[in-house]
């Protein structure tokens, strides 16, 4: 593999944007470096600050329909730096893969977007509908005053979305082989079980709640939540944390703490869930106190102008078929495709997202920029 660059304005991008150590919530200049392409196109750029996170929401055009790339410019930690083979936040091209923290997640996508608009813009001034970017540095944070709330804030102004990409890396072997047309939900739940400490010699002196909440857990475990259908998967639940005990071998603890997490398809509701989870452990008369936090729900995009665009756009540029799934884990689309928006994700290869000497094929971003503008055409041209 060489290290041949057929798009500069591609690479510089890339590694402008991978040189700043944007770690969540930070942004680091990202979306100034971002509104600098897109202010000469004409775009009006809108910054939606909230709290410690930035957020850029940037438009061409006032009609329909309204196309937006979504994304966020944060990253996950670097983790030991000693690790790295190249630092992470001094890109390098090495044998054709880009190397740095983002290079994957999203920051390659980030330039891919912006340069498919350049070139759109460029060769077509009188395109029709409307160009938006909505762009986040909290999404791989706590996810609070990102996206979320700039839907809030558009959806506030009736300022509806027709068709949204989202940048994050869905391929899996090769650029485009999978696009996430949909993700299942996402709910949690932190429940304490109550007893009472005592020494284990006299257990009749106490209550364990280790004991008390094992067959509610099995039971849980072992619960069959639904058959999911011809979209997603069935419904999943594991327990992700337990925590019981004060570290000492001859004491009863006086709680147990468990965390557990349900990944749901559209058979079912938050309500659904809760319900079946409150019965279950009320069924085994524990004493307990249960908190939610609710993710997402779930979402899915089936046939349409989108995915339809999507699909023949990976076609005619790579040659080949793609596949629309909804495995894996959430994305900012969860608070973008609640509004009425058709949303696909499509991105690089996923293989070193969050890893060590994170990287992707510099190659696989110029098809990429190939297949975001091929897209505008089919969706913004006559």
């Amino acid at each position: 593999m060489t290290d041949t660059i057929n798009d500069q304005a591609l690479f510089d991008l890339s590694c402008d944007l991978l040189s700043r150590p944007s770690i969540t919530p930070l942004d680091e200049g990202c979306q100034d470096l971002m509104a600098g392409y897109l202010k000469p196109l004409g775009f009006n750029i809108e910054a939606m600050d909230f709290e410690d996170t930035q957020n850029m929401w940037a438009r061409k055009g006032d009609t329909g329909p309204l196309f937006c790339f979504a994304g966020h410019t944060d990253v996950v930690p670097v983790g030991n730096l000693d690790a790295w083979t190249n630092p992470p936040f001094e890109p390098k091209l090495i044998d054709g893969m880009l190397h740095g923290r983002g290079a994957a997640d999203m920051k390659g996508s980030l330039a891919c977007m912006i340069i498919a608009t350049q070139r759109f813009v460029t060769q077509h001034p009188n395109h029709k509908g409307s160009i938006s970017f909505l762009i986040t540095s909290d999404e791989e944070g706590p996810f609070i005053n990102g996206t979320t709330r700039v839907i809030d804030t558009l959806e506030a102004r009736n300022e509806k979305i027709q068709y949204c990409i989202v940048g994050e890396p869905s391929s899996t072997t090769k650029l485009g082989d999978i696009v996430k047309n949909g993700r299942r939900g996402s709910l949690t739940g932190d429940l304490l079980v109550k007893g009472k400490q005592g020494h284990v010699a006299y257990p009749h002196l106490a209550s364990n709640p280790i004991h008390k909440a094992l067959l509610a857990l099995d039971e849980l475990a072992k619960t069959t939540w639904d058959h999911g259908n011809a979209s997603f998967p069935p419904t999943s639940f594991q327990i992700s944390n337990i925590n019981g005990g004060t570290g000492a071998g001859n004491v009863i603890p006086g709680e147990l703490k468990i965390q557990f997490n349900l990944r749901f398809s559209t058979e079912l509701t938050f309500d659904l869930i809760k319900a079946r989870v409150v019965e279950i452990l009320n069924s085994h008369d524990i004493d307990y106190d249960l908190d939610w936090t609710y993710n997402g729900l779930p979402f899915l995009t089936d046939s349409g102008n989108l995915l339809d665009a999507v699909c023949s756009s990976i076609k005619e540029i790579t040659g080949y078929d793609t596949d629309p799934q909804t495995s894996g884990g959430t994305s900012d689309g969860r608070f973008i495709a609640p509004t009425g928006a058709q949303l696909v994700e499509l991105g690089p290869v996923n293989a070193t997202i969050h890893q060590v000497d994170e990287c992707v094929k510099f190659s696989d971003l110029e098809i990429l920029t190939d297949v975001y503008q091929r897209l505008l055409e089919k969706l913004l041209l006559d």
